[in-house]
């Protein structure tokens, strides 16, 4: 942040590769700071997105409470928690080179303050929900100007965020990496279970909720989310990684998805009749459950609603860098989060030297009509295109900077992009990319409501969902994204071109990656993505690649690649 307004934000995982990394973010501080053309010694203040000490104590006390059963928990948390975590400022300090004071926010604050504080609303309800903080898990205020009240919380060890991941590990999926495949999953089942998760959390009619801790093993392990008995209520062991999913798996993430979406239904229907406010604010992790956030739009009396689209803790270092200029420092508002694009650009100068160091053979088209008609053209031919523009975005979805695109009238293409490009489960959706201005078009939103950070699901409309299948999901949503030229021109113009070549202003896009990989944040990970899987074209900046190298010839050239990657990146 530099007086205000956001300069750069991008997470760690991007520049080493390593996905949901949680260590020291080097590569994406050293970003940030030469995005913004300043070196540490001209930084201000630092922030960090919680308090250590307090969230110390609650793992002390909760380890205390169930001892000697959290044993093993103490043996295996101590040691990182006394070495590093306790003094994790002076391991900051250390890290960047600097002896400037580390400032910390409560973990729910920055939540709230990166919502609220990068809104377009003055004053806005607020709601936050993840698995835990320091104590809190789930809590809801009032935001006015630049000052943020909570008014209510629930704490740890009640929480919907460690509900929904107790489900997500349940159902052999990973916990912190997997809970949108249960939100994908769950369109498919029944709610068979839905009094059965009514023994596992008791919901009141203002959303406060308790889990009934017979069923859960989180106050005793790190490892393990449920415990047998939760086992022998549902009637089945836990899913095998990779097994067979049957009818069972998915009526259990249907049920669970139901009794997640009630929760924060009466949690913000309260919200609304407490503060009486027209406008909410929602961030942390269960922010990213668009199921819940469109019911949420549509039956709890809220005209607005704005959710964070790096809602879960990697947004907390943008709330605590707002927080801190807004609400310590006092600086007028003036940012205002109108899309995601916070990452690192290419020029097409150092796109061409990636890819001459790679060897790719690649076409140049000087003018921008003709790249976007040739990548229309491409899209309506039924080319899946690893679409590669301007800055990264910040978050964890791809919003149209680094995104796969393809034809979302074609049937085949779903299962087509899953097997051959992605290497996922084929019950997972894609997402609809649409003009803004055309999106009540095939939509059932109202016109004019702006969805850019594919946080809300509405229905396709009935006339409509034979001619987008692709982007149709098994309940008839999509989890729309709607794309302007203001805040994302290339990419609108794109789907554009292809609407007026087809009749339909809308692409497939997903994120461009592979399964278990983060997001491709160069133009090296974009042409070794392009290479090892289906994707029919490149199309990075105003370069085009279509020819595919011999093994051989692509890891030779990778490594030319490599080395010119990391020499640019040492050298800023």
């Amino acid at each position: 942040m530099c007086d205000g307004a956001l300069v750069a934000a991008a997470e760690e995982e991007r520049f080493n590769r390593k996905k949901h990394y949680s260590g020291f973010p080097a590569l994406a501080i050293a970003y940030c700071l030469r995005e913004a053309g300043i070196t540490i010694d001209d930084v201000d203040h630092i922030g960090y997105y919680e308090k250590p000490l307090v969230k110390f104590n609650r793992i002390l006390e909760t380890v205390l409470a169930d001892w000697p059963f959290t044993f093993p928990t103490w043996l295996s948390a101590m040691p990182q928690w006394l070495i590093e975590r306790l003094h994790i400022g002076r391991e900051i300090q250390k890290a960047l080179g600097t002896d400037k004071d580390i400032l910390y926010c409560q973990h729910h604050l920055s939540h709230a303050a990166s919502a609220f504080l990068a809104s377009p609303f003055e004053e806005a309800a607020i709601i936050t929900a993840d698995g835990v903080g320091e104590w809190t898990t789930t809590a809801w205020g009032v935001g006015r100007g630049s000052s943020i009240e909570f008014t209510k919380e629930i704490r740890f060890p009640h929480s919907v965020g460690l509900l929904f991941s107790a489900i997500t590990a349940y159902l052999g999926f990973r916990v912190n990496d997997a809970e949108w495949k249960v939100m994908g999953l769950a369109p498919y089942g029944k709610p068979t279970h839905v009094d059965k998760f009514r023994e596992v959390v008791d919901i009141k009619d203002d959303g406060s909720f308790r889990l009934n801790m017979r069923y859960f093993s989180h106050c005793r392990s790190l490892k393990r989310m449920f415990n047998r008995r939760w086992e022998r209520l549902f009637g089945q062991p836990q899913r095998k990684p990779e097994s067979e999913l049957t009818d069972f798996h998915r009526d259990i993430a249907h049920s669970g998805q139901k009794i997640v979406e009630e929760i924060m239904v009466k949690m913000a229907h309260h919200v609304h009749r407490e503060t009486g406010m027209d406008n909410l604010c929602i961030a942390g992790g269960v922010g990213l459950n668009c199921v819940a956030n469109w019911r949420i739009f549509e039956e709890t009396g809220f005209e607005n609603i704005f959710i964070q689209p790096a809602s879960g803790d990697s947004g907390g270092a943008l709330g605590t860098a707002l927080y801190i200029s807004h609400s310590v420092m006092g600086l007028p508002r003036k940012f205002r989060m109108d899309h995601a694009l916070w990452g690192p650009a290419f020029s097409d100068d150092q796109i061409k030297d990636a890819l001459d160091a790679a060897e790719a053979k690649y076409e140049y088209l000087e003018r921008e009509e003709d790249l976007l008609e040739r990548t229309a053209r491409m899209i309506a031919d039924g080319k899946v295109i690893g679409w590669f523009q301007g800055r990264m975005e910040f978050g964890p979805r791809a919003l149209g900077a680094r995104s796969l695109l393809a034809d979302p009238r074609s049937n085949k293409m779903k299962d087509i992009i899953n097997a051959k490009v992605k290497f996922r489960e084929a019950f997972r959706p894609f997402a609809p990319a649409v003009l803004k201005e055309r999106a009540h078009e095939y939509f059932e939103a109202p016109e004019g409501l702006d969805m850019p950070f594919m946080l809300l699901v509405p229905r396709v409309r009935k006339e409509k969902r034979e001619i987008i299948p692709a982007v149709t999901h098994e309940d008839g949503t999509g989890r729309v994204q709607t794309v302007t030229e203001e805040h994302n021109g290339r990419y609108y113009r794109v789907i554009k071109a292809f609407g007026e070549l087809t009749g339909v202003p809308i692409v497939i896009n997903t994120s461009f990656n592979v399964r278990g990989e983060p997001i491709v944040c160069t133009p090296r990970d974009a042409y070794h993505t392009f290479v090892h899987t289906g994707i029919d074209v490149l199309v990075i900046g105003n370069y085009i690649v279509t020819e595919k190298p011999s093994e051989v010839d692509f890891e030779a050239g990778m490594k030319r690649s490599v080395a010119l990657e990391t020499g640019a990146v040492h050298q800023g």
